[in-house]
């Protein structure tokens, strides 16, 4: 120990801690042990927790207790959107006079085509068609990327030697340390309790 000048020992200073704790790891052999402990997980209050398989695992979704994603209604607005503005861009690049908002007059560019009449339903349906789906893909997308909080370039998850099989034949549980109800040795033993083939914690 260093003298402190006082000709006493001084204690060394406590060392800080390099990386903290990002959560516990369990290890399963088979889709029937990923899905039984993805029930007994749900079932014990966790919040934050994940399951990893190299290939979907019928099932999984339901014992995870997962709720329907908020997505499709996202995607049903923009292609709303589309829908809307295809719509009102012919309405008024075929009108004449017309005023958009009340307030701007639009001399729109009117354009007879067998007796066509200006203001046609069928006519404007490839247009309208088109930017329909166009806005519903890019929202799904952009969309799929934020919910997924995406893209993500690191994840404790990819310095785990043991996850490298994720892809090939082992099946997965992770739960997070940031989890109301995470504690190390408790859900260490906790995750013992399930029958995986290894527990292992990952530092973030």
């Amino acid at each position: 120990m260093p003298d402190d000048g006082t000709g006493t020992l001084a204690a060394p200073a406590a060392r800080p801690e390099s990386s903290k704790l990002y959560g516990m790891l369990a290890e399963f052999s088979t889709p029937a042990q990923v899905v039984h402990a993805a029930e007994r997980v749900r079932n014990a209050g966790y919040k934050w927790w994940d399951c990893h398989t190299p290939f979907p695992v019928h099932g999984l979704d339901k014992a995870m207790g997962i709720r329907p994603t908020i997505l499709p209604i996202i995607v049903f607005f923009g292609g709303m959107t589309g829908t809307l503005v295809a719509l009102a861009l012919q309405t008024i690049t075929n009108s004449t006079g017309w005023k958009f908002w009340a307030l701007v007059p639009v001399s729109g560019y009117p354009f007879m085509v067998s007796g066509k009449p200006m203001w046609s339903i069928p006519a404007f349906i490839p247009v309208t068609f088109e930017l329909t789906v166009l806005l519903s893909a890019l929202t799904t997308v952009l969309a799929l990327l934020l919910l997924n909080g995406l893209p993500r370039l690191y994840h404790p998850l990819f310095k785990n030697n043991r996850f490298a099989r994720a892809t090939d034949d082992r099946f997965f549980v992770v739960i997070e340390a940031r989890d109301p109800k995470f504690s190390r040795l408790r859900t260490e033993e906790f995750l013992k309790s399930l029958g995986p083939s290894a527990v292992e914690a990952m530092e973030d």
